[in-house]
């Protein structure tokens, strides 16, 4: 279950930065303008404890907005947005129900998983209440469509109204064969933001992702402290 609410309208950043250089002249000037130790004392300010993480629709958010205007105005920077350095951004503010469950049926057994310790489940649809009830789960590899790696996970596979089960990373990781895709490398095929795009166009109505440390590179714990707080869209 995800509940959800529009979350006031936050403002973000957005400036442009255009260079125009002359063939005959030199950018060593504004290059040698950036300083690391400008940068850092910027870096300490913004993550100080006082900014409380910055999340959005927080007092945290507000403090960096406003420290942000100072500095452009330090450096006398014109407002891109008639007369604001920032617009305003509809947010989506979306939680998962920590009383969720998940329990899988199969042929003369039943488990029921733990949420946060065994899984996490998340939505991007702005509805009250989102659910899979006794879905059909179909595995498929990889979850990879990729004609010019000549690939393709879901061929002759019909997952409509499915669940499908995917690893994680590419083909060429757990194999290790740098002829498979880009070999240890990960492309963006490996990505889970891709892997959950592609069910979703082969018409799969829920997907589960099976997490394994090598094959991402960090740890449950990871997964566990950003996907189960509230998330904004």
């Amino acid at each position: 279950m995800a509940r959800y609410r529009l979350a006031g309208a936050t403002a973000t950043l957005t400036f442009s930065l255009m260079i125009l250089v002359n063939c005959g002249g030199s950018i060593d000037p504004a290059l040698e303008s950036i300083q690391a130790q400008d940068l850092q004392e910027d870096i300490i300010v913004l993550a100080s404890d006082d900014f409380e993480g910055r999340k959005p629709t927080t007092r945290g958010e507000e403090l960096t907005i406003r420290y942000l205007e100072e500095e452009f105005g330090k450096l006398d920077l014109q407002p891109g947005n008639d007369t604001s350095f920032f617009q305003e951004v509809p947010m989506v503010e979306l939680t998962t129900d920590l009383g969720s469950s998940l329990i899988l049926w199969g042929e003369g057994a039943t488990t029921r998983l733990s949420f946060r310790e065994e899984y996490v489940a998340l939505t991007r649809r702005v509805v009250p209440r989102v659910s899979l009830e006794r879905s059909p789960m179909v595995f498929v590899g990889y979850g990879i469509a990729a004609p010019e790696y000549d690939w393709n996970d879901y061929e002759g596979i019909d997952v409509r109204g499915k669940t499908v089960v995917l690893l994680n990373n590419d083909p060429g990781f757990a194999t290790e064969d740098d002829q498979l895709f880009n070999g240890r490398a990960m492309t963006y095929y490996g990505r889970w933001t891709y892997k959950l795009e592609e069910a979703a166009r082969q018409g799969a109505e829920g997907a589960f992702l099976i997490h394994e440390q090598s094959a991402v590179g960090y740890p449950w714990d990871v997964i566990r402290n950003s996907w189960t707080g509230s998330l904004f869209d």
